[in-house]
């Protein structure tokens, strides 16, 4: 008797019976969750158990996308630094020159209150460059013969004396500071009246008075202006502050050490005041008064 080989797959319903029942399956439960949500907690726990599996699969893919944005990201700061440093120095630039020029247009209006207080006329004049003897305190303005300066004038700033002009070019002039260790000016006191001299002592910012007794009527702080009385300082202009008084027993006079008042050391614009009006000139002495005296001896007829 022949024996045949079972089959090796059980034959079951047909293939179209099988696609029927799973579709007919899916349309009961699809309308059934629709209605009664009743998969919903299912759903939720397939989404849980699936979701570690869910972000194992993407890893490699957000690992490489973020370290191509990494790199992307730090050359783009790279960048970025590098443009921002470039304008923030340019705008420090523009912000320096900015305050610069508010500065010098204060100090500018400040010059022309000064000139409108002043009485007479007065041109205005900037700094070309300073002499390079360290020996000298002396400026070099951009005003000349044409602009009708001369050897002699005072120039002040906008807070008092800073100067007189010693020579003059056609197109500029030399104005030495009363810082100057070869330059006087006549003051006075404008606490009490005293008239005496005031020296410059070659230094920057120091001015003193010289051969003052001991017992004269000075304090510090005490102002002092022109006295006006050598007809090339006008009176009345600020001049010096008396910071320090210095007194030596064995030396008759005492030593006045002033700080100017006008910016010597720092600003740009200068006034140069007109030059006032001559004094007449000194009478001459008579001739008698001129003569020596002849000495007589004892005892002489």
């Amino acid at each position: 008797m022949e024996q045949s080989t079972p089959p090796f797959f059980k034959r079951g319903p047909s293939p179209l019976t099988r696609l029927s029942f799973f579709a007919l399956v899916s349309l009961v439960m699809m309308t059934g969750d629709a209605r009664f949500q009743y998969l919903e907690l299912l759903r939720q726990g397939v989404a849980a158990v699936l979701y570690p599996l869910q972000r194992a699969a993407v890893a490699p893919i957000d690992a490489i996308s973020r370290i191509g944005e990494f790199f992307v990201t730090q050359t783009s700061l790279i960048s970025e630094n590098s443009r921002l440093r470039q304008e923030h120095l340019a705008n420090s630039a523009e912000l320096q020159r900015l305050q610069a020029l508010t500065a010098e247009n204060a100090y500018l209006r400040k010059l022309l209150e000064a000139k409108e207080r002043l009485a007479g006329s007065a041109t205005t004049a900037e700094i070309v460059y300073a002499e390079r003897n360290p020996f000298t305190r002396k400026l070099v303005i951009d005003k000349g013969r044409q602009d009708g300066v001369r050897a002699g004038q005072v120039v002040v700033d906008d807070t008092g004396v800073a100067g007189q002009v010693t020579r003059a070019y056609p197109f500029l002039a030399e104005v030495t500071l009363i810082t100057d260790k070869d330059h006087a000016v006549p003051v006075q006191s404008a606490r009490t009246g005293l008239r005496t001299i005031l020296f410059g002592t070659g230094e920057e910012n120091s001015l003193e008075v010289r051969y003052l007794a001991e017992s004269a009527d000075i304090q510090n702080g005490d102002l002092l202006v022109t006295s006006g009385i050598d007809g090339t300082y006008p009176s009345g202009l600020p001049v010096a502050t008396v910071s320090r008084i210095e007194h030596n027993s064995g030396y008759p006079f005492a030593r006045v050490v002033c700080t100017p008042s006008a910016g010597v050391d720092r600003n740009r614009h200068l006034l140069v005041l007109t030059a006032p009006e001559k004094f007449p000139e000194k009478p001459a002495e008579p001739a008698e008064a001129k003569q020596p005296r002849t000495k007589t001896r004892r005892g002489a007829r």
